[in-house]
């Protein structure tokens, strides 16, 4: 299956631009972008496309071994990049994304530019062990999960404004409850658990392009301390601290978000 189908691929913009991939968060899909890509469609090759489970991606796609860890969304990134011959390609991936990029450039840095990771984590969980801190106790993952598992529909209309934190635009979190509902929850219930269980800290330091971390403010499912963890252990990474609050500055801030990218690129 190509991915045009199964990742519902779209391109446009400058066909001889630099490509820029942009990927979307847990629960989304490429329409999420919307606010951000008008503003490089002259100058870059803008590559959009949805996670297997979301937007219009082919749902007969999913797998539940390939996408049992963040690998198999990695590879179907290399396979998107690989089938439509992309080089020196810029990647901008949200949440999850970011460690799914982080994971395909590792695989195949040739292929790529750089990365831009918007509110990324490495591990939601924090780790006493080593000292790390990820924002959450493992029993507030297991709790969140339950929830997930037992009622997913509610769990999007309560956690959505939350993530989102904007609470005085609440249009913003009714958007994002509503991408929520349109996932087929029993993939959404497993991406859950692959995004919030994962661990890709070891993956930080083996990266090998140059990298650029939007950290927002106020962000309840990446905090600061996250953000900083990140870019402390990214060979070349930037890191820079948005006025945006929340976890979806591609939504709630575009043109800070638009500002943050060209000024590094």
């Amino acid at each position: 299956m190509r991915t045009t189908q199964r990742n519902a691929v779209t391109m446009a913009g400058a066909e001889s631009g630099r490509p820029m991939l942009f990927a979307h968060g847990y629960g989304c899909d490429q329409n999420m972008w919307r606010f951000v890509t008008p503003a490089f469609a002259d100058t870059h090759r803008i590559v959009l496309f949805d996670h297997v489970g979301n937007g219009k991606s082919d749902l007969s796609a999913y797998d539940d071994a390939r996408y049992s860890t963040l690998d198999g969304y990695a590879e179907d990134v290399l396979e998107i990049v690989r089938e439509n011959d992309l080089r020196d390609v810029i990647f901008v991936g949200h949440s999850v994304s970011a460690m799914i990029g982080l994971l395909a450039a590792n695989r195949e840095p040739e292929r790529f530019a750089g990365l831009v990771m918007v509110g990324p984590s490495p591990r939601y969980i924090n780790d006493e062990a080593d000292g790390y801190v990820g924002g959450f106790r493992r029993s507030d993952i297991e709790e969140m999960l339950e929830s997930l598992d037992s009622n997913y529909l509610g769990w999007s209309s309560a956690m959505a404004p939350v993530i989102m934190g904007n609470p005085g635009r609440p249009e913003l979190g009714d958007e994002l409850t509503n991408s929520f509902c349109r996932t087929d929850p029993e993939i959404a219930k497993k991406f859950a658990r692959v995004t919030f269980l994962s661990d890709n800290r070891a993956d930080l330091p083996r990266s090998r392009v140059p990298s650029l971390i939007l950290q927002c403010s106020d962000d309840v499912i990446a905090p600061t301390v996250v953000g900083e963890y990140v870019h402390k252990h990214t060979p070349e990474s930037t890191f820079v601290t948005m006025n945006a609050t929340g976890h979806c500055p591609n939504l709630s801030a575009p043109e800070e978000t638009v500002d943050a990218i060209k000024s590094w690129l």
